[in-house]
């Protein structure tokens, strides 16, 4: 993303972008809490307005170097306040477009569910395997493809359990945790809206879809 503010404080339509975030969690009636996981040493999160989630909004300053050790750092932080079988959602602070009918349809799917899961979507562009060399090596097979998303919805206890056993700088998400443990995760579908900011007109294309929202 580039400039001087990490992107989860950037300003998307009068907010920081991790407000949006924030809001779309701390919504949820059935969300009873939301633990944010930021670096031991941010001093930016104290700077902004966050009443109105008070009471709903629990800051833990745990953060690691990937964001698997951020996850169990978070999970060990919270271990005398949460349940074994209690569920926990694990969502990207920067994915502020999260609609409440996908949060809505992933705690629908998963309530009874042995394992747990993940929003996602069907792949639908065309894949390309490409060499060093830029050039197309073949074209991958699209059927059965999905995009990982987030909120990813596992039990505290077999998550905090899958992390602690992976190798965290080969976890990209906590599915693939759960995956190495010999279990398979459901996929729930998501929507094309919750976009993961990433570069710079990521933030034009979330306020986009957040003033939609609003209108």
């Amino acid at each position: 993303m580039g400039g001087t503010s990490p992107k989860q404080y950037l300003d998307i339509a009068g907010h920081p972008l991790l407000w949006h975030t924030l809001r779309a969690l701390c919504g949820h009636p059935r969300i009873e809490q939301v633990f944010l996981v930021l670096a031991a040493g941010d001093a930016l999160f104290a700077r902004h307005d966050w009443r109105e989630f008070a009471g709903r909004l629990a800051p833990l300053y745990c953060g690691g170097n990937t964001r698997a050790a951020s996850v169990f750092n978070g999970l060990l932080a919270v271990r005398d306040g949460v349940g074994a079988s209690d569920w926990v959602l694990v969502h990207d602070a920067v994915r502020p477009c999260l609609g409440g009918a996908e949060l809505d349809r992933l705690l629908a799917a998963l309530s009874e569910d042995d394992t747990g899961g993940l929003l996602a979507v069907p792949v639908t562009d065309t894949l390309k395997r490409a060499g060093g060399d830029a050039r197309v090596v073949r074209t991958e097979p699209r059927d059965e493809l999905w995009l990982a998303q987030t909120p990813q919805m596992f039990r505290y206890q077999l998550l905090l359990e899958a992390l602690r056993t992976a190798e965290p700088a080969l976890v990209t998400d906590e599915a693939g945790a759960i995956e190495a443990l010999g279990l398979k995760p459901k996929v729930v579908m998501g929507s094309p809206r919750n976009i993961k900011v990433t570069y710079p007109e990521d933030l034009a294309l979330a306020e986009v879809i957040l003033k939609g929202r609003d209108l």
